[in-house]
């Protein structure tokens, strides 16, 4: 620990931004060196006794992506925080995969310069030494698929696991956002503390921020004992704010003081108190559509949007469908005694001729519905849904891959096949049809279905739920 107290390097060309920076730092407890070129930079570090740099990428004599390679070289142990503007990620990124240990976006507060500098000291020593894990046969960190669009994806992830940076994703319904922010969160330094997610439409507006910040007893209706939200829960690890883009307006308010200034008040409460949390959130909207509806507050978006992660959808992800089937299916297999080795040629031209508007999760549906209704050795063209064995001529579609007539004495003929099933299986296969049509998309679908988004989110957890303890029951 003696070593991560030795000076703090601060490179910064602009005088007013290196005074505040050292003023700061200064203030708790740090002692500071400041250089403002290149060349001081080389020269400070060389003369040694430095193990944290908070380096500018933009010196008037040069790049600080130089400076960054130079001192890991002469000391692999430096922990370097770079400082970057807010069009410049693409470079903050670079940086990460040249061995920076962090990287701030301008305008940063003083509570996340200090939470920064905390954490490169907490880190162990030779950080940069042990890299990131690499994909493997399969896929990467829970992901199937080793398509260059998905590699470019693992990539990020690798590069951005290690900070402390707000990561956005994005996404079609489906395509393991979730799994994304996991990922993150596993390689960071906070790997050993909570990973709290939070779906933002699944919750009812009147109870969201009470989830998201707590409550005291007696502070509403129903608050019959304290409840920590989710970011006390998270505190020291990360909370992943999904469905970002459905947040009341109102509630986004008081995220974004969050973010400012890492307090959190619960409902009810007096005072404020700090915690310290990382923040991934994500959408199957395009934020900056819903920023310029007005749906989405633009300050808000600008502090969450620091770097960026898309998700490609299944169907641009090549032959990544076919990984991912023949997994899902050995799994599946295996969980309820079923003899399948594989898919028939036929089933896997038509895997990769079907968009697969909802993702994996609709490839995990289907081979699911297979194992529990048929068996092996192979999947054939007659165990999938009509729309899907369709996709490569395999068999003729039938009324389920028809649009729905228009007409009531038409809709009631094309109803009387379900005659017999429970209205739960109807209601839930009309409802995953729908969202299908949508492309994935739950608020379209919601739309189309005259419901709240949180009806559809609700309902696709209690589904998820009850599929798990069946394969657990299975499986015990």
């Amino acid at each position: 620990m003696a070593q991560a107290r030795k000076p703090i390097l601060l490179v910064e060309d602009t005088p007013s931004l290196s005074d505040l920076y050292a003023t700061l730092l200064r203030r708790a407890g740090r002692e500071v060196e400041c250089a403002f070129t290149l060349a001081e930079a080389r020269a400070r570090f060389a003369a040694g006794g430095h193990r944290l740099v908070l380096l500018d990428l933009v010196l008037p004599d040069g790049d600080g992506i130089d400076a960054l390679r130079e001192m890991r070289a002469r000391d692999p142990n430096v922990r370097a925080i770079v400082a970057t503007s807010n069009g410049s990620i693409n470079r903050a990124v670079e940086a990460m995969r040249a061995g920076a240990f962090d990287f701030l976006v301008k305008p940063f507060d003083e509570a996340r310069l200090l939470r920064a500098v905390e954490q490169a000291d907490a880190a162990p020593a030779s950080p940069h030494l042990v890299a990131p894990p690499e994909p493997d046969a399969q896929g990467f960190q829970g992901f199937v698929g080793l398509s260059p669009a998905m590699r470019a994806v693992y990539e990020t992830i690798r590069d951005v696991g290690r900070s402390t940076a707000t990561v956005f994703i994005t996404g079609e319904s489906g395509t393991g956002k979730e799994l994304a922010a996991q990922a993150i969160h596993d390689l960071s330094p906070r790997r050993d503390r909570p990973f709290v997610p939070l779906n933002c439409g699944a919750i009812p507006r009147d109870l969201l921020e009470s989830e998201v910040f707590g409550h005291l007893k007696g502070s509403f209706t129903g608050a019959i004992s304290d409840k920590p939200g989710a970011a006390a829960t998270a505190d020291g690890g990360t909370l992943f704010l999904d469905e970002i883009c459905e947040m009341d307006i109102d509630l986004q308010t008081k995220l974004l003081r969050f973010l400012q200034t890492s307090t959190i008040q619960p409902v009810g409460a007096a005072s404020a108190r700090k915690v310290d949390v990382r923040i991934v959130c994500a959408t199957n909207r395009d934020p900056q559509t819903e920023v310029d509806a007005g749906r989405f507050r633009s300050d808000l978006f600008y502090r969450l949007y620091v770097v960026p992660i898309h998700l490609p959808p299944l169907r641009e992800r090549g032959d990544d469908v076919l990984r991912l089937a023949d997994k899902l299916l050995a799994d599946y297999a295996r969980v309820e005694g079923k003899r399948f080795a594989g898919l028939s040629d036929t089933v896997r031209a038509a895997f990769r001729a079907y968009p697969w508007p909802g993702n994996v999760r609709e490839v995990q549906n289907v081979l699911r519905n297979v194992a529990v209704l048929r068996d092996g050795p192979l999947v054939t063209p007659e165990m999938l849904p009509a729309k899907l064995a369709a996709c490569a001529g395999a068999i003729p579609p039938g009324p389920a891959s028809r649009p729905a007539p228009a007409g009531a004495p038409n809709l009631r003929e094309a109803l009387a096949p379900l005659v017999g099933a429970t209205l739960s299986e109807v209601e839930r296969e009309f409802i995953e049809q729908t969202i299908d049509a949508c492309g994935g998309s739950i608020p379209r679908a919601a739309r189309i279905l005259d419901v709240s988004p949180s009806t559809l989110y609700r309902k696709r957890e209690s589904w998820e739920r009850a599929d798990a303890q069946g394969l657990r029951r299975i499986a015990g």
